[in-house]
């Protein structure tokens, strides 16, 4: 029987810095648990899977990374000590294959400078063990929640790119020159071509990237790393 999901009520102080994302994830979102002990890993299983939070956990970070579909959404509860590759090197690892997912690290230690370290590198948060339900249950949520924006980011980035790669080369320079702010009989006159022919590429160019005008279409390139022709 599938549990249903459990909805987080504000009654405590600690759920004040959560208060705007404790309603359920919607299905199809994972918590990844990675700690090499297993108490710890049943425990924070068990309770996610009691608020109906999908869970998959893992003994090491090799385990994690072997298994790992980066097309999965939601977030990682992570391990800060573990033998072989630790917590921060499993962030390190995973920032440099581009992946999106927030981090929430767990510790036995109270290691106040590994924290700082974890947060600057992008940690969502970090709890000391044992962690409070009515501190890790509302983490989630908003790590899943912070999980889904960047995914809907991610992806609108990449339809804007697949726009810009439709272009012909003709038409890649008439935008660059477009949105650096020049008039059609410059451009003509920068790329030795006809006004006329530059009005063609132009309409060519905003109807392939969907904008209606020179603004739009100077946001959208920009935020994929095309700038202007000065």
């Amino acid at each position: 029987m599938k549990a249903t999901p459990y909805v987080d009520r504000p009654q405590a102080s600690g759920y004040k810095i959560y208060e705007n994302a404790l309603m359920p994830p919607t299905p199809g979102h994972t918590v990844f648990v990675v700690d090499d002990d297993e108490a710890v890993r049943k425990a924070v299983s068990r309770l996610l899977r009691s608020a109906g939070i999908a869970a998959a956990v893992f003994a090491s970070p090799r385990e994690f990374l072997a298994q790992y579909n980066p097309a999965t959404p939601g977030c990682l509860v992570l391990d800060m000590a573990m033998p072989d590759i630790n917590g921060l090197q499993l962030q390190t690892a995973l920032t440099e294959k581009g992946c999106i997912l927030p981090i929430i690290f767990l510790t036995g230690h109270g290691d106040v400078s590994k924290s700082v370290q974890a947060m600057k590198h992008g940690a969502f948060d970090f709890f000391s063990k044992p962690v409070k339900e009515k501190d890790l249950l509302p983490a989630v949520r908003a790590a899943i929640e912070r999980n889904v924006v960047a995914r809907r980011e991610q992806a609108r980035f990449s339809e804007i790119c697949a726009r810009l790669d439709t272009l012909t080369p003709r038409e890649r320079e008439v935008l660059e020159h477009v949105v650096s702010g020049k008039l059609n009989k410059q451009i003509a006159g920068d790329l030795g071509i006809t006004e006329a022919t530059v009005k063609m590429h132009r309409a060519h160019v905003m109807a392939k990237m969907k904008v209606q005008s020179v603004a739009e279409l100077a946001r959208l390139t920009e935020r994929c790393g095309t700038r202007g022709n000065s």
